[in-house]
């Protein structure tokens, strides 16, 4: 009773008088009731009887927060409506109290200090989680204003979005106050707070796991459960982490579950598709078909896909059908073992097979857009559905084959006209006919025996005919690209089912495609797109790589088909090398078209000699060099391998000898180079001339000398073993053992350096094999015996020595080298100083020439000088030598018209001395 004084006192007796806001701030501060002195008239057992007196102070205490609830006292509100709601079950008189605070909590929260939204935030996630928890009251109108109120959460903060998930029926009006209400008076101290305050702690409540629960709750309540769906609708479109909340409570599977309950509006359906959608676009999309895979959610399913298959318009049959597309990929999933499978199986092949099923009997076809996205969802199925063999057979018995078949087949000028209302329209026919293309592009291989005895071989290859024609009258789907008349769309997926069936390397089916002229019409078809003025694109270089995959799948193992490939197949083949590797990287596909090509090579030309000798008398393996000095390194193992198998020809290893590129380098100098960037690559111990650094680990690479510690099982190959295919090394060695170490054209000291550890190659190997096979027993703690240690040594030994032999043999080479450079240039030095020196001299007597000629006095001297040197005459009687005449060199100067010293050419000649004395006279 003295809680019940308390509550009287507080009522006030004397009017009091307003001059200023802060006043009347102080005085509501006075009026506001005290929470926990509510809360224990509610819960205190003299006072809890009181109903009359807790309706009255619940009201007054609703009227004082009629502008919302502050943030500081949601804790205290959230414990009054947890008491009223236990309450309840016995006294129906706290509904209405109920009902107006949930109205209330339609408002936004009011805050004090700006601070109180930090404060007060874990205050708020419970008491959202306590608002959910409310539902467990049965009343219908407590119910339906807990959804409203959650509703009218997302009204003020997103309308677009609350327009996108619910009908205009069931919008909440925003609450407006009059003019002489406290919120005007009170706006100075209290502030609503932020908009999507509210609903950021939403998410990290449990009020969307609460709604989501309380629909088992809900059978006997239609509307109400109606407007559960909606709020349920808007959650999860407006939040990723509300759908993961309603994952966690497996919401996927609950929605599936009771997506068929009766509902006289019919909206029941529609809503739970919509959740499930968004589950599916913002929550876990593996999460959400793990939950719908169970056999009680396939079999709600297939009752909810039949249900809407009966409407005219098939939206939500298609929603449906994207929904089982996603639980179809699940391999746990139930959908044959359900049946349902199967009667979607038999959706798909209707009407290109007639069948008795009851199901196609009432089926609203129309031909219209919703019933194309049906069937063309109803084909994807097919694919999804033939992973399992159990789908195989059942495919078998419901004649899907067939039906695709009719579905590929070209069409014809009578159904062209005759399309109309009852039939599917040209565009439509052609959607159809792509994507029959498509699955079975992947079907067939699974059914090969189906296939080939519905004659899908000659129907596959009619159409390929078809595709190559021109028809004005055809390509209107979008799929169809090169606008009116156009099937390269067909012929691409033509392409691509030629290329699933001959994968599938079963000889009778390949043979029976080489016996009907397929190697001689790809080989049209290629070079025919090949001369087309059309400009090259992504579909046409898929279209032109896929036919090269597929001559080469037919080619590769029989010698026969390989001659059928011929002199034609060479011509193309070296149509497309000589294009070469400058569109390697424009992103189109060029690239794969290169790998292609050279694997038709390998696959359609080598092995059989006819064909070898004709691509090496068209220069096949120059274009091959070629291509390998120019391409990148990704492309180099495919064309030595391919080289490597055309040296077995005696006739190819002339053209590799005789090889030159733009700059001279002969193929064993290319060979050369590709080792030595391969080495580089794979960090090899190396000096910086290329010679052996460390004679114990002569090919080692540094990924291997990481993985020295490392003991490997029986059954995996060693590193040193798994190094021979993965890098060119091994290929080069093989090709130059096919042409030879020695009388090599082209190389220079640095090529012989490399060639003497080229031509060891297979020495180190074999050692590097057996070190490694020694390392891994003593990792393993085996010793061998005596004998077999001492061998194991003494070939550790010799493959060092073997090493050091060659590491002294480059070095040889190098000082041979550096002394021929030596000589080389004492070579150039002596001519260079011959030539200055004669410039000298004849720079000297040009000197002499002109102080004689310019100079009287100069002139006099030389000639003073010349008698005095002349010999003297004999005297008389002395007895008379011959006459000796000696040759020297006199200098010729003969004048021009030039000026200067150009005006003079100087001539070196020989002559007898007296001659040129004579001369000078």
């Amino acid at each position: 009773m003295d809680s019940g004084k308390a509550v009287h006192r507080r009522k006030p007796d004397i009017p009091v008088i307003r001059p200023r806001a802060s006043d009347e701030n102080q005085q509501v501060s006075a009026k506001r009731l005290e929470l926990s002195m509510v809360i224990r008239l509610l819960e205190d057992p003299l006072t809890a009887d009181l109903k009359e007196r807790h309706l009255f102070v619940l009201k007054k205490l609703l009227k004082r927060n009629q502008i919302g609830f502050l943030l500081k006292e949601l804790k205290g509100i959230a414990k009054i409506l947890n008491i009223c709601a236990e309450k309840v079950k016995d006294h129906p008189e706290y509904v209405p109290i109920l009902c107006e605070a949930l109205n209330i909590c339609s408002l936004p929260f009011l805050k004090e200090k700006a601070s109180d939204e930090l404060t007060y935030a874990q205050d708020v996630i419970e008491f959202l989680s306590h608002m959910g928890c409310l539902m467990r009251v049965s009343d219908a109108e407590v119910r339906q204003q807990i959804v409203a109120s959650v509703k009218s959460f997302y009204s003020c903060v997103a309308p677009k979005q609350l327009l996108d998930g619910t009908d205009p029926f069931f919008k909440t009006k925003p609450r407006t106050f009059s003019s002489d209400n406290r919120f005007s008076r009170l706006s100075l101290r209290l502030q609503p707070a932020s908009p999507g305050y509210r609903l950021q702690l939403l998410e990290r409540s449990d009020l969307p796991q609460t709604l989501l629960l309380s629909m088992a709750a809900l059978e006997n309540q239609p509307a109400i459960r109606l407007q559960l769906l909606q709020t349920l609708q808007i959650l999860s479109s407006s939040s990723d982490l509300n759908c993961v909340l309603i994952l966690n409570a497996r919401g996927a599977e609950m929605i599936c579950l009771h997506m068929n309950e009766p509902d006289p509006s019919g909206q029941v359906l529609f809503r739970s598709s919509e959740i499930l959608w968004n589950l599916l676009e913002r929550g876990n999309k593996e999460e959400v078909t793990a939950q719908l895979s169970s056999m009680e959610c396939v079999l709600s399913l297939k009752e909810a896909f039949f249900t809407s298959l009966g409407c005219s318009d098939h939206q939500l049959t298609n929603e449906l059908l994207v929904i089982v597309a996603l639980i179809a990929e699940n391999p746990n999933s139930l959908l044959i073992e359900s049946s349902f499978a199967k009667d979607l199986v038999v959706l798909a092949t209707f009407p290109e097979c007639k069948t008795v099923n009851p199901l196609v009997h009432n089926l609203n076809f129309n031909f219209s857009t919703e019933d194309l996205k049906m069937k063309k969802l109803l084909l994807n199925l097919l694919v999804l559905l033939s992973g399992d063999f159990a789908a195989l057979q059942l495919f078998e018995e419901e004649r899907v084959i067939p039906a695709l078949l009719t579905l590929m087949k070209p069409p014809t000028a009578s159904s062209e006209r005759q399309s109309g209302s009852g039939r599917w329209s040209s565009a439509q026919q052609e959607e159809l006919q792509l994507q029959a293309l498509t699955i079975l592009a992947t079907i067939a291989p699974l059914m090969l025996e189906e296939y080939v005895s519905c004659q899908g071989i000659a129907c596959l290859l009619l159409l390929l005919d078809w595709c190559i024609r021109k028809d004005a009258l055809f390509g209107h789907s979008s799929h169809g690209t090169g606008g009116r008349g156009s099937k390269t769309a067909q012929m691409f997926h033509c392409i691509r089912v030629l290329r699933s069936v001959t994968s599938s390397c079963v000889d009778s089916v390949n043979q029976d495609l080489c016996d009907q002229g397929v190697i001689n019409q790809l080989l049209g078809i290629l070079m025919q797109m090949e001369v087309s003025p059309d400009e090259e694109d992504v579909i046409t270089l898929e279209i032109k790589l896929d036919i090269q995959l597929v001559l080469s799948l037919l080619c590769e193992s029989d010698m026969h088909r390989k001659e059928l490939f011929g002199s034609e197949g060479v011509e193309m083949v070296l149509h497309f090398l000589r294009k070469g590797s400058d569109r390697f990287y424009s992103g189109l596909g060029h690239n794969k078209l290169i790998l292609s090509t050279v694997d038709c090579v390998w696959s359609c030309i080598v092995g059989c000699y006819t064909t070898e000798d004709f691509f090496l008398a068209k220069e096949g393996v120059s274009v091959l060099l070629d291509l390998l000095s120019s391409s990148p390194g990704c492309v180099h193992c495919n064309i030595l391998a391919t080289l490597l198998e055309l040296c077995d020809n005696p006739n190819a290893l002339p053209h590799v000898v005789s090889w030159r590129d733009g700059r001279g380098q002969t193929a064993p100098g290319l060979l050369l180079q590709l080792w030595r960037e391969e080495e580089e690559e794979l960090q090899v111990s190396r000096n910086q001339h290329g010679g052996i650094a460390d004679p114990q680990r002569p090919l080692l690479s540094l990924h291997q000398q990481h993985d020295t510690k490392l003991s490997f099982p029986a059954d995996v190959p060693s590193q040193a073993v798994l190094e021979l295919s993965e890098n060119l090394r091994a290929k080069i060695y093989s090709i130059l053992c096919k042409i030879g170490f020695y009388d090599l054209p082209g190389l220079s000291a640095k090529h012989y350096v490399t060639l003497s550890i080229v031509r060891r190659y297979l020495d180190f190997k074999v050692g590097e094999v057996w070190e490694e096979i020694s390392r891994e027993l003593s990792l393993d703690g085996v010793r061998p015996i005596s004998p077999d240690e001492e061998a194991l040594s003494t070939i550790c030994k010799i493959t060092e020595d073997t090493a050091r032999r060659v590491a002294a043999e480059q070095n040889s080479i190098l000082e041979q080298r550096e002394k021929e450079e030596l000589g080389e240039e004492e070579l150039m030095y002596a001519e260079m100083k011959s030539h200055w020196r004669q410039q000298e001299l004849m720079a000297k007597s040009w000197d002499s020439y002109v102080s004689r000629t310019s100079n009287y006095e100069i002139l006099k001297e030389v000639k003073a000088q010349r008698e005095s040197t002349r010999p003297k005459p004999k005297r008389e009687g002395t007895a008379v030598h011959p006459t000796e005449h000696f040759i020297g060199q006199v200098i010729a100067a003969e004048s021009t018209d030039a000026q200067g010293s150009a005006g003079l050419k100087l001539m070196l000649t020989r002559a007898p001395i007296k001659t040129a004395e004579a001369g000078l006279r």
